[in-house]
């Protein structure tokens, strides 16, 4: 991880300081009233801990350029289509194998640096103009297969059909919960000052 921050540029004695903060840590754990003993944290970051999204993008940010490098796939752009935003990382290709290939290059950079990518919690879609398409295949990560969706929701509702027409609904709905939620600061005559 420390070579990762000098890498980046990071001064050496900044890296220097986050690795005191890092190293020979100890925690507590409240419930209620009660406190437990101290427990030293061995390895990983301290929940909580305010460098700790700063030192994961830096992991993440670096194992994703080193899967930009080698890799192929679908462009949009001139850019190759790997996303990130926060721990959630999406690989689109132009094909299954791509992807695949794509995935497989991603889990090895990101257990180079010590993280770790949880294959139950890891979903594919595929979308084709014809939908019949894409049912035959199937994905694995470290022999543990990886569940198919027809739909997921990542800021907005993907799903295998192109189709928007069930976001444009769920967006509406919200749309108007959200003013009737509000719909009585709007009678006030506050709001509408007397001419």
């Amino acid at each position: 991880m420390y070579n990762i921050l000098i890498e980046y540029g990071v001064p050496k004695n900044l890296v220097k300081v986050d690795k005191m903060c890092l190293t020979e840590t100890y925690s507590r754990v409240r419930v209620g009233k009660n406190v437990s003993d101290m427990f030293p944290i061995r390895n990983g970051l301290k929940q909580g801990d305010a460098l700790t999204p700063l030192l994961f993008n830096f992991a993440l940010e670096y194992s994703i350029r080193r899967v930009q490098v080698n890799q192929d796939g679908l462009k949009l752009n001139v850019t190759q289509q790997l996303l990130a935003y926060a721990d959630d990382v999406n690989i689109l290709g132009g094909c299954v194998h791509t992807v695949k290939k794509n995935a497989e290059v991603s889990v090895v950079a990101i257990k180079e640096i010590g993280l770790e990518v949880i294959a139950h919690k890891t979903k594919y879609m595929t979308v084709f103009r014809d939908q019949n398409a894409g049912r035959i295949h199937s994905m694995k990560m470290d022999n543990i297969p990886i569940e198919r969706v027809e739909e997921f929701k990542y800021r907005t509702t993907l799903t295998n059909q192109n189709s928007i027409q069930e976001e444009i609904k769920s967006r509406l709905k919200l749309g108007n919960a959200c003013y009737y939620s509000v719909q009585n600061i709007f009678c006030f005559p506050v709001c509408y000052p007397k001419r």
